[in-house]
């Protein structure tokens, strides 16, 4: 029996802010508001069933609705959801775009769930991206007539890209716009590079669905997952309706529901500074926010807030709760304070009460887990080296290969020295044949990935020598789910999850730092965070887990927000040096790195001025002046 759907008020109505025009429902995780989607979507497709009338939907490609479909393929697998009386209409394709290239939506859809459903194939209804320039008005007018020979559509699924758009329907889009051409934004451009191997691959214009053909559905549900969407987020549900932000246009729909993670919902104004919209529980962590906010607000440090400053922004009651501004200003400073170390693995014969780590035991097991061979010393080099001069007994585990991010022509470099090396290499002589050869659609031999992946462990063992750690305590977990040969990964395994309580039965940690990153382009950092949180879950009952602890950090995308800070690691100008070069060691990912998002700068560039901002907040909040700091957070298992 399929459960019931979302739950949630009646669309519309929005008793909890006067901030927000959009209805939307906020869950902890991407996968379980995921699996209510998709039973929403089942409970229509099984009363058209009733009724025996067609479920017209309307379909969205990319990441967000990947697992809405991967449960819908379970409905039908498992608890027999019939798809026979469901018609499919696609918001968009690109153009040109081949529908047997591995990019395009055609590919997609039948990759995640037609081929896996027992959809009537002349239901299905995607834009035809190899349609001529000279058809191509027409045949999206036919598209369009289309829909509405159907009656319209009965549900429509919806992500948001960066720039606000839905499909393509890119800002300047009209709000009575129909299926038509459209020139893509170069941010949208830029979030698709990854999944094309770099910008210059991505298509300039696509087909798509208009605004007007989406707000014509009678059910639209929006998926906005990750801290990256949660600006737009925030301007589409708060703010004023905008060609220049398109999806503001669906505040005009009056059966809409975004359905939002956490990190997407994160910058609403009900969820950033609550106590604007209601009267909140004041909590130690929602204090030490709350002041932090102040304190960037007015631009005055924590012990310059007045009692007015308080007043003027609605947080008279958490004065009446802490008696005056000056004594939660020192109790809020002294927090902050406590959040510095230069120790991050705990300072021996010292009180660590009011410290981010423990004491004892003085030399302590570390595993830092990082997901690409690089995020190491880009997201935590200054504390890697604080921790192995401080003798800790640290180990690296680089749970990906990271092949996928070096590019065919460092590929072919290397090949080409094996070859002058040795004449009679056969696997050589193929790997240069195959890259010189190589198309786009191409997936890598299974030769070239091992060569790519060989580049990245050798650049991985030079930085690890650089800081002083025996190639012996260097580990190449390799998790299987990664080595596809595609940007397009597999979902965790048994296998995955097993390699990553091996080695953590075999160090038996102290301390474990992981990336807690989840904004990287093409979701790696995700999934092995994931496999970690499983290992820890399966081995949570042993003896030597009560005494590990867990710190996150965040990679080259975003830092976390001073308040959530739980240990801050100073840096001298001399030690930013030392990590910059330690990154220079990655050459394969420096001059024009295949997957840095929106970002033109180069991960060692971003980092440091990550570094220096997260050091200057510090500072602005009246704490002392550093030259950079990297920041953790504490994970609780």
């Amino acid at each position: 029996m399929i459960k019931e759907g979302i739950h949630f008020k009646e669309a519309g109505k929005f008793e909890e802010t006067r901030f927000e025009k959009i209805h939307n429902v906020i869950f902890e995780s991407s996968q379980e508001a995921s699996v209510l989607v998709a039973q929403e979507i089942a409970n229509i497709i099984q009363r058209k069933e009733e009724l025996n009338e067609p479920c017209v939907l309307g379909l969205a490609t990319g990441s967000s609705p990947i697992k809405v479909y991967e449960e819908l393929v379970r409905l039908h697998k498992e608890e027999g959801l019939n798809f026979s009386n469901v018609v499919t209409f696609n918001l968009d394709e690109y153009y040109p775009m081949d529908r047997n290239n591995i990019q395009s939506y055609h590919h997609f859809m039948h990759e995640h769930l037609f081929n896996q459903v027992n959809i009537l194939p002349e239901n299905i209804n995607i834009p035809n991206g190899n349609i001529s320039n000279e058809d191509l008005q027409q045949y999206c007018i036919d598209y369009e007539m289309k829909i509405k020979a159907y009656g319209g559509l009965d549900f429509q699924l919806l992500g948001i890209g960066r720039t606000g758009h839905i499909g393509f329907n890119e800002p300047g889009s009209h709000v009575n716009s129909g299926t038509r051409s459209i020139t893509l934004d170069h941010l949208t451009r830029i979030d698709a590079a990854s999944s094309f191997l770099g910008i210059d691959n991505v298509p300039r214009k696509a087909i798509t669905m208009g605004i007007g053909t989406v707000k014509n559905a009678k059910r639209i549900v929006l998926l906005g997952w990750g801290i990256s969407k949660a600006g737009i987020i925030k301007d589409t549900i708060e703010g004023e309706i905008s060609s220049r932000v398109p999806a503001t246009y669906l505040q005009e729909h009056n059966n809409t529901t975004f359905v939002l993670d956490t990190e997407a919902s994160s910058e609403l104004t009900r969820v950033k500074t609550p106590w604007l919209v209601k009267s909140v529980i004041w909590t130690e962590e929602l204090k030490l926010k709350t002041v932090a906010w102040l304190s960037e607000l007015t631009k005055k440090p924590f012990l310059k807030l007045t009692d007015k400053d308080y007043n003027d922004n609605g947080m008279s009651s958490l004065l009446t709760e802490e008696g005056t501004a000056y004594d939660l200003n020192i109790k809020m400073f002294n927090k902050m304070q406590q959040t510095i170390t230069g120790w991050p693995g705990g300072k021996p014969n010292a009180d660590d009460t009011y410290r981010p780590e423990r004491a004892t035991p003085e030399r302590k097991r570390i595993i830092i887990f990082s997901p690409h061979p690089d995020d190491d010393v880009i997201s935590m080099g200054g504390t890697f080296d604080r921790l192995v001069e401080q003798g800790h007994d640290v180990h690296i585990a680089y749970q990906t290969s990271g092949n996928i991010a070096v590019s065919n022509e460092e590929a072919l470099k290397f090949a080409e020295i094996s070859k002058a090396l040795n004449a009679n290499s056969v696997e050589s002589e193929n790997i240069i044949n195959f890259l010189k050869s190589k198309k786009s659609n191409d997936i890598d031999l299974l030769e070239v990935r091992k060569l790519k992946g060989l580049i990245r462990r050798s650049e991985s063992l030079a930085a690890t020598r650089y800081l002083g750690l025996p190639d012996s305590n260097v580990n190449f977990l390799d998790l299987p789910f990664y080595e596809t040969g595609t940007v397009k990964k597999n979902n965790l395994s048994e296998a995955d999850i097993e390699i990553m309580c091996d080695i953590i039965e075999r160090i038996q940690p102290h301390q474990i730092y992981a990336a807690g990153d989840l904004a990287d382009p093409h979701g790696t950092h995700k999934v092995c965070l994931d496999s970690l949180f499983e290992a820890l879950k399966r081995l949570k009952s042993k003896s030597y887990m009560d005494d590990c602890w867990v710190w996150l950090y965040r990679g080259a995308w975003h830092e976390w927000e001073s308040y959530q800070i739980e240990m801050a690691v100073p840096m001298s100008p001399d030690q930013v040096l030392k990590k910059r070069h330690a990154i220079f060691y990655h050459q394969s990912q420096k001059d024009g790195v295949m997957f840095q998002g929106d970002d033109s700068r180069e991960f060692w560039v971003r980092v440091e001025d990550r570094n220096r901002l997260t050091a200057e907040k510090y500072h602005a909040l009246g704490l002392a002046d550093y030259s950079a700091i990297e920041a953790f957070k504490r994970y609780y298992f």
